[in-house]
């Protein structure tokens, strides 16, 4: 493989500053100092949100997941996975259901209030890429939600091989 084009370098370049942003929970500070306490209002660690979103698009693809599962989605060891979701446990976020296939298994499930939070917190991340894009295009919009969501798919492609 040659050189990389330029376009390469500049798409590296910021998927470096997204994972920085992410480290930082560049979304989270934001929403503490706008407020908006979506999530946090249950007092949990903002790792405890990530874990209800693994959970829901789970659900979302007709699938339930154990403790195990969420640890492998999440990239973080069995006794932290046991943690968030004890803590998701104890503030109603999720509940526990048998796996009607496997006895001894326990699935977890968003509970009415898990899905609210998660709610709220989609309302405001959308609400800052409403605010980060206000200037754009109707068409630059739709060709980022086009190209990125087509490059998060290959990416991840990639990744698991």
């Amino acid at each position: 493989m040659g050189k990389p084009s330029a376009d390469v370098a500049d798409i590296e370049t910021a998927v470096v500053a997204l994972r920085r942003s992410r480290q930082r929970r560049a979304l989270a500070r934001l929403a503490e100092r706008r407020g908006e306490h979506a999530g946090h209002q249950a007092g949990l660690p903002e790792a405890a949100f990530e874990l209800l979103d693994v959970v829901e698009a789970a659900e979302g693809q007709g699938s339930a997941l154990t403790v195990t599962e969420v640890a492998a989605l999440l990239g973080v060891d069995q006794p932290r996975s046991s943690r968030l979701t004890a803590q998701a446990l104890a503030a109603g976020l999720l509940r526990r259901e048998a796996d009607q296939h496997d006895g001894r298994r326990s699935l977890l499930a968003l509970t009415p209030e898990g899905r609210d939070v998660l709610a709220r917190i989609r309302t405001f991340r959308r609400g800052v890429i409403v605010e980060a894009t206000a200037s754009w295009t109707t068409e630059d919009r739709a060709a980022l939600a086009h190209l990125l969501t087509r490059f998060v798919r290959d990416f991840s492609a990639i990744a698991r091989h």
